[in-house]
């Protein structure tokens, strides 16, 4: 019986980001360096490289003046899911332009220089691509990425990383039509692997190491080629949403629609009794 067994490390020695940098480059040189001194830690086919969003922002040249923050939130702005006002000002969580539900559109301002903010990535499955594609060029061997982002998660504390870019790898686990091991049949589960490895990478990379790469080895049953979809099909479709609004902004919604429903009620009564 082969044990499973799954390999997480950083990737040290990558320098502060800047505008227009090539990650490919770094990510590259980085993992030379690393296996100068560890020659078990050489990329190899199979690997996932899991990427942390913020270099590939900066990279990208997705700053902001911190003044612009909140410009920048209406902008990548599609609706408002859920908005609070407190005393430190408003919280809102929104859905972004790339799908994806998170406060304050995902602009961050944390390991940036003072008076700077950081948008996401216009299109982190584009950028996941073109790493993937660029370091198996380079690298010669065979590797997948993951492009992360820290959010917050309905009825859970705290944060946690996932999947907001992906290229070259499976995303997740459809079980459905399976059986347990107790021999059930399996009809709604689908495990989404992408989110479980970014979480797990997070462990080595982590808010405070200056480390934004992992690697991580033993799951190379899910790399594949670049035609893969990427992680915006993990995007749960509208009409499959059952929590699409706050219970807030879905009250007021409700209320405003009955509202509406019952002004056209009397319009249209105020119209028969003219009528008549």
């Amino acid at each position: 019986m082969t044990i499973p067994r799954l390999s997480i490390w950083g990737l040290t020695g990558i320098p502060e980001v800047q505008p227009g940098d090539d990650l490919v480059a770094l990510i590259a040189e980085a993992a030379a360096v690393q296996a100068a001194g560890d020659p078990a830690g050489a990329l190899a086919d199979g690997d996932i490289l899991v990427v942390t969003s913020k270099i590939v922002s900066k990279a990208e040249g997705r700053q902001v003046p911190a003044s612009e923050r909140e410009k920048a939130i209406s902008e990548d702005t599609v609706r408002i899911v859920a908005e609070r006002v407190h005393l430190g000002g408003t919280t809102k969580i929104v859905e972004t332009r790339q799908g994806l539900i998170m406060a304050a559109a995902g602009i961050d301002m944390s390991n940036v220089p003072e008076g700077v903010a950081l948008r996401l990535p216009e299109d982190p499955d584009r950028s996941a691509r073109a790493l993937c594609a660029g370091l198996r060029e380079q690298l010669g061997v065979a590797v997948g990425i993951i492009i992360t982002d820290t959010i917050g998660r309905p009825w859970r504390v705290g944060q946690t990383d996932v999947a907001i870019g992906a290229a070259g790898l499976q995303l997740t686990d459809d079980l459905r039509g399976d059986v347990d091991a107790n021999g059930r049949p399996l009809h709604v589960t689908v495990a989404v692997l992408a989110d479980e490895l970014a979480g797990a990478a997070d462990l080595v990379k982590g808010k405070t190491n200056g480390i934004p790469v992992a690697v991580i080895r033993g799951m190379a049953r899910l790399v594949t080629g670049l035609e893969t979809a990427g992680a915006r099909s993990l995007v749960r479709a509208v009409d499959d949403d059952m929590f699409r609004f706050g219970s807030a902004e879905a009250y007021r919604l409700g209320y405003e629609a009955a509202m509406a429903e019952i002004k056209a009620e009397r319009r249209q009564s105020s119209a028969q009794e003219s009528s008549s």
